[in-house]
Parts: structure tokens; C-alpha cells; sequence
């Protein structure tokens, strides 16, 4: 593995102050250490990252509970293997589904992670991608760049009648500071493969989230009341000067570069009830995003987004039993810059199509039912659908992943099976089945492929210490 360690100094130097600070006699190096709980104090039925109220109010109170680690470290590692149902109906199988059928070292992550003061925590992600890129004889080159970034101060006062938790996170993607696994920013927790076997994958499958991504510099501030209501607000910008250490390691052409401060917002009730806990929310969003990140000078080039989102989560948590019930839902308004909008286009055989839109709209609807026995034995059925505005700009005649309607609509279901055999590691098998695919049933691309022919087989292991 070629590693780019410049990508990691920022983070590195962060984690060698905190070293540097006192700290208790014994080493604890993850969060259900540094707490002395097992996993499924905070992790429903053990199913990371999927957080218990234990574990939100462990990341609300800015991962501060338990005693402070001598080595504060984690890490991550996925092995998977991808099998889509149909490859003849390309012209390139190795290039379109890279690795199909193949078990393969996808991804790993380093973290520095837990208490740094009685106030003060942090969770630093730093992820490697083996498969990052490709050369013109083949080969993979891996990268290593920064990823999910939560860095908290955060208080709580209790008294007879009420407790209040309040805090701020500056953190690098929309909703990554949120404790609820509806939120875009963990409703999709297996990470997924690049090879491009895995681009049908549940993973890949459309999930509510907002436009603007990550890898950008944000700072919120929360309060959680009565461990009930819970409203967020803050603004993201473009990841630099200080907090460029926030997309460190991804290359110029591919970061999110912001018009100045973009407003994010969350607000959610929740309430507890023996072994139950329900939780309904909403969320929202407004981006300026420009079109090409390494040209700034043209205020006007930028696409304009609003997301507003609603969600809901039900938990029913009573050993050996954890049943998690989640649904989310999210419309994005699109308006396009100027040399986008109005644009002729033609198809392939040079007839003309409807000029471009100015703006488009796409809504996203996901649900997701899990049940886990005994922090061990567990399955789940998901259902994902997306629709939105027909416009020419979709319109792409290539072969496997092209769309000749025009129509972004995807929709399917995925059902899977896993076995925690011990509490840092899950082994599961995910079906994703496609019964729409860019707009059409079938003949999507305009070469014959049909949505179910991307149904996909994959099989995962994925270890955390």
C-alpha cells in the first residue's frame, strides 16, 4: 500500500498535541474503551455505527464521557467482493465492472478519536482507498485523504427538572455532528468499494443528502433539552486556511469550493418509553456551489442548491433483541449557472432534444428495517427511490451507465444478512435489486441494458478495533 503521508499531517499534528497532554495511567484507545462499555451500549445490537441513546448522548456530550486514552486510536478495514448479475452488454467488461466476482482489500481508516479535555473531543477520520485510481496499463494506485472530521466542545446541566446538553462542532460534512443514523451523513454506514463492480451496491443506491457534500469546513452549534428536543444551526465554507487540514489529500479538481457561508440547519423530537425510543426530524440545507473548483473568479458560476429534508427513527433495544426502524425523505431544488441553462442538445443519431433546464428538482426517499439477536445473528430490507425533472443535460448514450431518457429516477430494494461472530467485526451478504435504472426499466442506456441486469451481489467483511 502507497500511502501519502502528507495527507495525514494536519491530522497527525493534532493527534501529537494531544499526546502530548496529560493522561491517565492506563490506555484505552477507542471510544467503548475509553468508556469501559462494551459496543452495544452504543451501537444497536452491536451494528456499528448505528448509535443507541447511550451512544448519542455519548457523541452529544462531545465523546467526553469515561477517562481520557494514552493512545486515542482506531482503526477500520473492509474486505468485499462484488458481483454484478449481468457484464455482456458492454463494450469494455474490465473497465465497467473492475474486479467483478473478485475478493479484494477495499478500504481502511485510521482514527484519532475520544477525550481530550473534560469539554473537548474529537473524532478524525483518515481513510485509505486502494483502488483510488487507475493507470493506462491497469493498474490500481490506493491514496490515503481525509474523511468524516467531528471536533466538539460540549457542556450538560442537570438538575431535578431538566437537563440540558448544549455544544459546538466544527466538522467537515453536513450532518456528520448528527446522533441519529437518518441523517445523510450515516444512513449509508458500509463503506463502499471504488472498483466499478461495486457502482450498483446499496451503497451506491440513491440516499437522501445534501448537495453540498463533504469535505468542506463547517462550524454548528446544538443543544439537546431534556433529552428530547434537539436543534442544530451553523454555516460551511470552502475547506482552507486553517481548516484546510479538513480536506487534506483530495485533489484540487475534486473539492467542494463554496460561495461564502452556507446556512445548515436540523431540528428533531425524540422521546423514550422503556425499551423504545422514537425520533421524527427535519433538516435543511442551502449551497452555493461553484461549477468548477479550480476557477472561482465568475460569481455567477455557481449552482444554486436548497435541500429540505424529513426523517423519522424507531428503536426498540431489550437484550438479545435490537430492531431498528428508519425513514428518510429529501427534495433538492437545483438551479443551474447561466452557461448551463438553456443549452441545446442532440442525441446520438443528431435529433434534437429539448433545450436544458434552469433548474431541476429530485427527491429522495429511503426506509430501512434491521433486526440483530443477541448482538450477533442479523438481517435487513431497505428500500430506496428517486425521481425528479426530466431535462436533456442527463441525457448520455454510454453504454452501462448512460441514460437516454433523460430521467434520473433510480429505484430498487436491498436485502442483507450479517454475522457479528465477534464485536469488532461483521460479515455480511447484501442483494440489490433494480427495478428502475436512469428512468427506464429497460434499455436505460440505449444499448440494451435493463435496470435488473445491474442487480448486484455483495459480500463484505468489515473490522473495527
Amino acid at each position: 500500500m502507497k500511502f501519502r503521508f502528507r495527507a495525514l499531517l494536519p491530522a497527525a499534528a493534532m493527534l501529537a498535541l494531544w499526546l502530548m497532554l496529560p493522561t491517565a495511567s492506563h490506555a484505552v484507545p477507542a471510544f467503548n474503551r475509553q468508556t469501559g462499555q462494551n459496543c452495544m451500549a452504543c451501537h444497536a445490537g452491536g451494528q456499528f455505527p448505528e448509535l443507541t441513546p447511550y451512544g448519542r448522548l455519548f457523541k452529544l456530550t462531545g465523546y467526553t464521557l469515561g477517562e481520557r486514552a494514552e493512545l486515542p486510536l482506531s482503526a477500520m478495514a473492509v474486505l468485499s467482493d462484488s458481483r454484478v448479475r449481468n457484464t455482456t452488454k458492454s463494450d469494455d467488461p474490465g473497465a465497467d465492472f473492475q474486479k467483478n466476482g473478485s475478493l479484494i482489500f477495499a478500504t481502511a481508516s485510521a482514527f484519532a478519536a475520544g477525550k481530550i479535555t473534560d469539554n473537548i473531543g474529537a473524532f478524525l477520520q483518515v481513510t485509505y482507498d486502494n483502488y483510488a485510481s487507475q493507470s493506462a496499463d491497469g493498474s490500481f494506485h490506493g491514496h490515503t485523504a481525509a474523511d468524516n472530521m467531528d471536533i466538539r466542545y460540549a457542556d450538560r446541566y442537570v438538575d431535578a427538572t431538566h437537563d440540558l446538553i448544549f455544544g459546538v462542532s466544527a466538522n467537515n460534512n453536513p450532518s456528520v455532528s448528527d446522533p441519529w443514523n437518518t441523517a445523510p451523513a450515516w444512513m449509508q454506514y458500509v463503506p463502499v468499494p471504488s472498483p466499478t463492480s461495486s457502482q450498483f451496491i446499496d451503497g451506491n443506491a440513491p440516499y437522501p443528502g445534501f448537495a453540498a457534500g463533504g469535505n468542506i469546513a463547517g462550524l454548528t452549534g446544538y443543544v439537546f433539552w431534556d433529552q428530547c428536543l434537539y436543534a442544530e444551526i451553523g454555516g460551511y465554507r470552502s475547506a482552507r486556511g486553517v481548516a484546510s487540514f479538513m480536506s487534506a489529500g483530495v485533489a484540487d479538481a475534486d473539492k467542494t469550493k463554496l460561495q461564502g457561508t452556507n446556512p445548515y440547519w436540523r431540528l428533531t423530537f425524540s422521546h423514550a418509553w422503556g425499551a423504545h425510543n422514537l425520533m421524527v426530524g427535519t433538516s435543511g440545507m442551502n449551497a452555493k456551489v461553484y461549477d468548477d473548483p479550480l476557477d472561482t473568479s465568475d460569481p455567477l458560476s455557481v449552482h444554486r442548491y436548497r435541500d429540505i429534508g424529513v426523517d423519522a427513527q424507531y428503536q426498540y433495544l431489550l437484550d438479545p433483541h435490537a430492531v431498528t426502524v428508519q425513514a428518510a425523505f429529501m427534495r433538492d431544488n437545483h438551479r443551474y449557472p447561466y452557461f448551463l441553462a438553456d443549452q441545446p442538445v442532440s442525441d446520438v443519431n443528431g435529433n434534437a432534444l429539448p433545450n436544458t433546464n434552469a433548474r431541476d428538482t429530485t427527491r429522495v426517499f429511503r426506509a430501512k428495517a434491521s433486526y440483530v439477536f443477541a448482538a450477533k445473528y442479523g438481517g435487513s430490507l431497505s428500500y430506496f427511490n428517486l425521481n425528479g425533472s426530466t431535462d436533456s443535460a442527463y441525457y448520455d448514450p454510454t453504454r452501462v451507465t448512460g441514460n437516454v431518457s433523460g430521467n434520473p429516477a433510480v429505484r430498487g430494494w436491498t436485502s442483507e444478512v450479517f454475522w457479528m461472530p465477534v464485536q469488532y467485526v461483521r460479515v455480511g451478504l447484501q442483494f440489490t435489486a433494480y427495478n428502475r435504472y436512469n428512468g427506464l426499466a429497460h434499455n436505460y442506456d440505449g444499448a440494451g441494458r435493463n435496470a435488473a441486469d445491474n442487480n448486484t451481489l455483495f459480500f463484505y467483511v468489515w473490522g473495527a478495533y
